[in-house]
């Protein structure tokens, strides 16, 4: 099982990467947050190979993470390899956290290739979906959807949250806080 691969970069493209490993050059389809993070000319990726009877494809991720997402989506029926580098490539993990926590079919549904039926299917298989967070203690998302369904609880409405949470970290308490302070001036 291939999980990582590390090479010079020979040539990109927004959605693929030509990657020469010691010689042999492999062509690993990215998405577009992938490519934009590719700065230098030796990288290493993490990685999923896909093999199906009429295609051997290699995809490539900068962060585990959106490796995670991108697994983690074509589990889901009707989910290939290219709607899932779509998600990965419109949402970042954490962002993307935030959508399936906040059951936000409309958001889901600005991804190419993603319909209502679709985007509610996600929605429902992923209810789990946390971004494993770096240091000890909550995860990336669970805080931030915990301060969101508490300000909701008081009556906001959930856009108006997410425009006074952007751009806010902490704990529970300190985003609730904070969202507060923000949502009485709009």
């Amino acid at each position: 099982m291939i999980v990582g691969i590390e090479g010079s970069v020979e040539h990109k493209d927004p959605t693929y990467v030509y990657l020469n490993v010691n010689g042999l050059v492999y062509e690993v389809h990215i998405s577009i947050n992938t490519s934009n993070a590719i700065k230098e000319k030796r990288v290493k990726l993490f990685a999923t190979r896909i093999i199906r009877e009429d295609t051997d494809a290699l995809y490539g991720f900068m962060e585990r993470n959106e490796k995670k997402m991108f697994d983690t989506l074509i589990k889901i029926n009707g989910v290939g390899p290219k709607v899932a580098l779509a998600v990965c490539s419109t949402f970042t993990p954490e962002t993307f956290a935030k959508v399936v926590t906040s059951k936000d079919v409309g958001m889901l549904k600005r991804v190419p290739g993603i319909g209502p039926k679709a985007a509610s299917r996600i929605l429902v298989e992923l209810a789990d979906f946390i971004v494993d967070g770096e240091g000890a203690g909550e995860s990336v998302g669970a805080s931030m959807v915990e301060a969101t369904m508490a300000l909701e609880s008081l009556g906001f409405k959930k856009d108006a949250i997410q425009k006074a949470l952007a751009g806010c970290s902490g704990d529970t308490a300190t985003l609730v806080k904070e969202g507060l302070k923000k949502l009485q001036r709009l």
